[in-house]
């Protein structure tokens, strides 16, 4: 296995420790699991330079590399509902976003075509990943909430965009 891969499924294995922290409530477990969360991140942002620079690109990086990303974006994303800071319908619509893109993905991949990232879908993931990190430090409210607005609003255009742009793979629907 490639060091990205390795990376990828160190981003997986940190999930679980990320969770234990926050569910066991040890002290100081914001700030733990926030450093938990950054070590992990970071390991997406290293793991897609060196694939890309040493030509590591697998079928398994293409497939686990983003579904680890989901994974603790949405374990993060869990535990601040669980606890009251961002609503469930919220948390709906990002995971809605990624169950159809997903989907689009898969259908364009069966005519042949790959959709690959666009501008709006990094937009979304950096926002989200700050917002991420801000929301686990103490932020006033109205912070709190522009950073549960700012993930909607971008999860819903660069879900819209991807449909858009691709809208002909489901011209036969």
């Amino acid at each position: 296995m490639n060091l990205p891969n390795k990376l990828t499924l160190l981003r997986i294995v940190l999930i679980l420790p990320f969770l234990l922290v926050l569910y066991l409530d040890v002290p100081f477990a914001s700030y733990i699991a926030l450093a938990i969360f950054i070590l992990a991140s970071l390991t997406d942002m290293l793991d897609g330079r060196i694939a890309r620079k040493r030509n590591l690109v697998t079928d398994f990086g293409k497939f686990a590399d983003p579904l680890a990303d989901k994974m603790l974006v949405t374990a993060a994303m869990l535990w601040f509902v669980e606890i009251g800071q961002m609503p469930g319908w919220a948390l709906l619509i990002v995971i809605v976003r990624e169950f159809a893109v997903s989907g689009l993905r898969m259908v364009a991949s069966d005519k042949g075509r790959v959709i690959a990232a666009g501008w709006s879908g990094k937009v979304k993931t950096a926002s989200t990943m700050v917002c991420i990190v801000l929301m686990f430090l103490p932020i006033p409210d109205v912070l709190n909430t522009l950073c549960v607005a700012v993930i909607v609003v971008t999860t819903i255009y660069s879900g819209v965009e991807y449909f858009m742009k691709n809208r002909d793979c489901l011209s036969d629907m």
